[in-house]
C-alpha cells in the first residue's frame, strides 16, 4: 500500500467533513433567498457538495484512510450554525462568504492533485480536477451574486475577496 503524505490525509479528510458543512449551509442559505431561480440555484450548488463528498470519501476508501471524528463534529456544528444564522443576517454575507470559501476550495483540490503527482499518482486527476472547476463555478456564481452591493468594497478589503481579488487563479474561461 502506497504511503501517502500526512499533509494529503489531512486534506482528504478536512473536504470531507466540510464538503458536509457546506451543504448544510446551503439548505439555509436556499431557505432564505426569495426567487425560485436563486433557490433552485443554490439547491444545485448543495448536490454538487453532496456528490463532492462522495467522490472524496471513494478516494479515501481506497488508501483506507478513516474519516476524521473530530472533522466530522467540527464541521458538523459549523454548518448547522451557518445554516441557521441565514435566518439572522440578511442575504448579502451568505452569499459573500459562500464565494470567498468557495474561492479558497478550488486550490485545495488542487493540491490534492500536486500531493499525488509527488507519488506518481495521477489516477485522481480528472475528479480532482472536475470538482476544483465545480468550486470555481460556485464562486463565480456568488459573486456574482454580491458584485454589485453597496457593501462589497468593503468586505473585500476586510476579507481580501471579491470583484477584483481571488484565492485562486483559475480564469473563468477555463470553465467552458
Amino acid at each position: 500500500m502506497i504511503q501517502l503524505q500526512s499533509e494529503l490525509i489531512n486534506l482528504l479528510q478536512l473536504a470531507y467533513s466540510a464538503e458536509r458543512a457546506a451543504s448544510f449551509a446551503y439548505q439555509g442559505h436556499a431557505a432564505v433567498v426569495k426567487l425560485q431561480e436563486e433557490k433552485e440555484s443554490i439547491y444545485q450548488i448543495e448536490l454538487d457538495e453532496w456528490e463532492h463528498r462522495a467522490e472524496v470519501l471513494k478516494i479515501m476508501q481506497s488508501y483506507n484512510i478513516p474519516i476524521s471524528r473530530w472533522y466530522e463534529m467540527k464541521y458538523f456544528i459549523i454548518g448547522k450554525i451557518i445554516s441557521m444564522s441565514c435566518y439572522l443576517i440578511g442575504w448579502f454575507m451568505p452569499m459573500y462568504f459562500a464565494g470567498r470559501l468557495e474561492s479558497g476550495n478550488v486550490n485545495e483540490y488542487y493540491r490534492m492533485i500536486d500531493l499525488f503527482h509527488q507519488l506518481n499518482i495521477t489516477k485522481h486527476d480528472a475528479i480532482l480536477t472536475e470538482m476544483g472547476l465545480k468550486e470555481k463555478e460556485h464562486e463565480i456564481y456568488f459573486l456574482n451574486k454580491v458584485k454589485q452591493h453597496k457593501w462589497l468594497p468593503f468586505f473585500e478589503k476586510a476579507f481580501n475577496w471579491g470583484n477584483s481579488k481571488s484565492f485562486n487563479s483559475i480564469n473563468e474561461n477555463e470553465l467552458k
